[in-house]
């Protein structure tokens, strides 16, 4: 029997050779990578455009509610009406910075506040209130003075436990040399410096002079504090003398290394 014939022989050593993939000249490859950077370009464009939408077009992510913390004095409603919060407003568009800037200036009884997104719906505003350390009487009414000798405020009636501030220098050489400001500064630190339990029975910082600085407390009792300095020592000292002298009338700590009680 005859063999298989030399182009019998070449069909078959074509047929077991694997097919070679199509060749893709430099050309095509530059098309296939232009073709995905323009659908990338196209994917990023549209997944900004919704991420644009959903924060300042759709109903999502708007101003609903407005949560205010902090406040003692003040009302929650005082603060939001100063606030003026955009209701319906897209979150996003809600500039904070200005909002705090409006409560600063026209509630000065603010110490600091802080207004914060809450998503999806709303607006915190966490309030801090200046407390005050003494008061100052004008015309029958009282300034408020925080521990920075700021005056942030006018009441009608004298908060509990604060003490009023008796400035009476005359027309002294501390006066000419200080001024009212800086001895109204050393009575805030002075009272800054008092200790819970005198403070709280504290009546009035007199102060005639730089050096010249007493307390007038409940029951008739005075101190001599001298000037401001060395406060947290002669609070010490005075916490000291008024619990071991508990009937004591008259404490002198302006040399809190030797201090003294009279009366009873």
């Amino acid at each position: 029997m005859a063999g298989p014939t030399t182009a019998q022989r070449g069909a078959a050593g074509r047929a077991d050779t694997p097919a070679r993939p199509p060749h893709i000249g430099p050309e095509e490859r530059r098309l296939s990578r232009r073709t995905l950077l323009i659908l990338t370009g196209v994917a990023a464009a549209l997944l900004t455009a919704f991420v644009i939408w959903v924060l300042y077009g759709s109903s999502w992510l708007r101003v609903e509610r407005v949560t205010t913390t902090g406040t003692g004095v003040l009302t929650r409603e005082e603060v939001e009406a100063v606030a003026a919060v955009p209701l319906g407003a897209p979150l996003i568009s809600v500039d904070t910075g200005a909002m705090e800037g409006r409560l600063l200036q026209k509630l000065p009884r603010i110490d600091s506040v802080d207004v914060v997104r809450s998503w999806p719906h709303g607006i915190g505003l966490k309030v801090t209130e200046r407390k005050p350390v003494l008061l100052v009487e004008k015309g029958g009414k009282f300034v408020e003075v925080d521990g920075t000798g700021f005056r942030f405020a006018t009441v009608d009636r004298a908060p509990e436990g604060v003490p009023l501030l008796e400035l009476k220098p005359g027309r002294s050489a501390s006066l000419r040399r200080f001024g009212s400001d800086r001895l109204l500064q050393e009575a805030v630190q002075v009272a800054g410096d008092l200790p819970k339990g005198v403070a709280g029975v504290t009546e009035a910082v007199r102060v005639t002079s730089y050096d010249a600085i007493s307390l007038r407390l409940t029951r008739d009792r005075s101190v001599t504090w001298g000037s401001s300095e060395d406060g947290p020592v002669k609070a010490s000292v005075l916490t000291a003398l008024m619990k071991a002298a508990p009937k004591g009338g008259h404490f002198d700590v302006s040399a809190p290394s030797a201090p003294a009680v009279s009366g009873s």
